[in-house]
């Protein structure tokens, strides 16, 4: 049965290529698109890697729709946010956002979801502008969904969860972002959402795929060069809440990312990170003013302050070959000895990941079609730490990869728009050594790296050796862009594979969803 249907997802891919979302999404960093900005007469003073979670989310009507203005109805469902308030000085909108879903898995029955959520935002002056989101939710996921949300005690980017009704879960979430600009070179962030840098759709340094967070960013744009520095508060949930009174453990961030545009052709960025621990056996640690310059070098501080800190050092290259095309890759640094690197002993501290990446807009020359091919990896026991107080993951989920580490992910996707259709199309292969028999082979990063197997003789995928396969394949009719209010339906088939067992998923969904949240579920 399940040969068939892959068989069946393999059709619908070559027939489909599915569905997704025009160029202004990706600008906005609400909801992943293919389609993305590039070398325009301005475009050295455009920086590409860091998605702007800042402007009002909304979706480009395609070029031809004659659709007019009618009834106030049919404006509020089809053209319009449900509020809208514009007056020379202050702007504001608001919207509810459904995302009403049901379907069916071959392991787990019927699924569905039940979201209730609003959208709020707005600009005061010319300089300030604002966004709030909250969700309310309730739902029964597809089997590895629920496997993994059980296991984690959280609903992949989404949170806490408690029981429903027995097999369901309920759970709620809620995002904000102010963001001021200061003249014409700086941007000021305070938000509790997410943050992402790359090209591509994964990212080795940051991504988007963990749970909401606070944090401080300032963002410098001086041409050709974009400086951003951020801070942020993370939550550990290994450690158990000792009382309400502070509940979760806490642990603190700094990120410094400098984007260069050396050409139109090409960018480089260098990434650096630190994070550490909100108490430790000493007592109360806080937040470590050594890290509060934003322009210091972090890397010699966490060094010299003879702290237990995890620091990070990261690369993002971008290079375009054609307007329409792009060449982009990544790599993270976590530790490493140069002898033990070179000797190719596989000692267990040569801590590193990257990506290698192609993504292309107007494929064939055919408008609106675009497609993206990815490799990720990253070596064993890479982002982990002594304790997960200081290893590089947030509300039990990685700040990096879905995966974590010790694996090798090949991603390949594809989108098409005609009109107000949206055809969307993916196929993720994976290689990983999970754990096996008590035993740390380095996949999980919220181990400790103490109680890792072999200090030489590590490598990708080594421990319990598992292959995943996952196809997806959705359709879409936008019905209104303000809020990304859609009609969709969606079909996966997962199947992960080793010695051991063997999974095999296939799930179909139809819906009614609306806003710009980015979930992945892929992994």
């Amino acid at each position: 049965m399940f040969k068939s249907c892959f068989t069946s997802s393999i059709l619908l891919l070559g027939c489909s290529i599915v569905a997704s979302v025009s160029v202004n999404a990706q600008s906005i960093g609400r909801q992943y698109s293919l389609g993305f900005y590039q070398n325009s007469t301005d475009s050295l003073g455009y920086h590409s890697s860091q998605r702007d979670y800042s402007l009002e989310p909304s979706f480009d009507l395609p070029k031809g729709d004659t659709t007019r203005k009618q009834s106030w109805l049919y404006r509020k469902l089809f053209r319009e946010h449900l509020l809208e308030v514009k007056d020379d000085d202050f702007t504001f909108y608001a919207s509810i956002l459904p995302d009403f879903q049901i379907g069916h898995s071959n392991v787990n029955g019927r699924t569905w979801l039940n979201t209730r959520g609003v959208i709020a935002g707005g600009t005061i002056g010319h300089n300030l502008t604002f966004r709030t989101e909250f969700y309310e939710n309730q739902g029964k996921f597809a089997s590895y969904i629920d496997e993994y949300s059980r296991k984690n005690d959280i609903v992949p980017g989404q949170g806490q969860w408690k029981a429903f009704n027995t097999n369901a879960f309920d759970f709620a979430y809620s995002s904000a972002l102010i963001n001021y600009k200061a003249g014409r070179h700086f941007d000021f962030q305070l938000g509790y959402d997410k943050n992402f840098i790359g090209d591509g759709y994964r990212s080795m340094l940051l991504s988007d795929a963990s749970f909401n967070y606070p944090f401080l960013k300032i963002i410098a744009n001086l041409g050709r060069v974009q400086y951003t520095t951020m801070w942020a508060q993370f939550v550990d949930m290994q450690y158990p809440k000792s009382s309400y009174d502070n509940g979760y453990r806490k642990k603190w961030g700094v990120f410094n990312y400098l984007d260069w545009n050396v050409s139109k052709k090409f960018s480089i960025g260098l990434f650096e990170a630190v994070i550490w621990q909100d108490s430790d056996s000493t007592g109360k640690r806080g937040f470590d003013v050594s890290y509060l310059n934003p322009i210091v070098f972090l890397r010699p501080v966490e060094f010299s302050v003879g702290s237990p800190d995890n620091a990070l050092l990261g690369l993002n290259l971008k290079y375009a070959p054609s307007v329409n095309s792009t060449i982009y890759g990544q790599f993270i640094l976590d530790e490493f000895v140069l002898k033990e690197m070179t000797s190719g002993s596989g000692w267990w501290a040569n801590k590193f990941g990257g990506q290698l990446g192609f993504r292309s807009n107007s494929l064939f020359k055919v408008p609106n079609l675009n497609a993206l091919t990815e490799v990720n990896a990253a070596r064993p026991y890479t982002y982990s730490q002594r304790t997960t107080l200081n290893n590089y993951g947030h509300y039990n989920q990685p700040l990096a990869h879905p995966l974590g580490a010790n694996f090798v992910e090949w991603v390949n996707i594809a989108d098409y728009r005609y009109k107000r259709f949206f055809l969307r199309g993916q196929i993720t292969y994976a290689k990983y050594g999970l754990d096996s028999a008590g035993i740390n082979y380095g996949s999980n990063i919220f181990e400790s790296y103490n109680t890792r197997a072999e200090d030489f003789g590590n490598h990708i995928g080594q421990g319990l050796k598992t292959t995943l396969t996952n196809i997806q394949g959705t359709v879409a009719y936008l019905l209104n862009p303000k809020y990304n209010l859609r009609l969709e339906a969606s079909v996966t088939a997962r199947q992960e594979k080793n010695n051991q067992w063997t999974k095999n998923e296939f799930v179909f969904n139809l819906g009614l969803r609306a806003s710009f949240r980015q979930l992945y579920y892929d992994f």
